[in-house]
């Protein structure tokens, strides 16, 4: 992770519960606040970018919502959003079962990653290691 960041410091997405939502802002502000102020996209542009990619996880319902409302697995696709709005995202998710902590294992947070390939350019997951097993691995039974 030393090498990672300032190699990619301008293109940083960070998922974490160190980097929240802005709690005072709808969640389609959190998520469009990213390219109006890193591409000066208009309000009204950037509104209709992050309700579309709210609506690609069907989560169109948290579009006006805040933080507090969210549940845990809205709370981390909002935050999802939010990273992939950095230009060529380096998507970096800061131990994401602290954030999604009623989860048994890590298909939500892989599934969740898979909509959204096309808007990053790479994902990096820092956790401990004994969070290992939750994340699974290739299943050969099933080839």
């Amino acid at each position: 992770m030393k090498g990672l960041i300032p190699a990619n410091k301008s293109r940083l997405g960070l998922v974490s519960l160190d980097a929240p939502l802005i709690s005072n802002l709808a969640i389609w502000s959190n998520i469009a606040l990213i390219p109006q102020y890193h591409r000066n996209m208009p309000v009204q542009e950037a509104r209709a970018l992050a309700e579309g990619l709210l609506h690609r996880l069907d989560m169109d319902s948290i579009a006006g919502k805040r933080n507090s409302a969210l549940t845990m697995e809205e709370r981390f696709c909002a935050m999802i959003l939010r990273a992939v709005m950095v230009q060529d995202a380096v998507l970096i998710l800061d131990r994401p079962f602290t954030i999604l902590t009623n989860l048994g294992d890590g298909r939500f947070i892989m599934d969740t990653l898979q909509k959204v390939d096309d808007l990053f350019a790479e994902a990096h997951i820092f956790d401990y290691t004994w969070e290992e097993s939750r994340y699974g691995g290739e299943d050969d039974s099933e080839n």
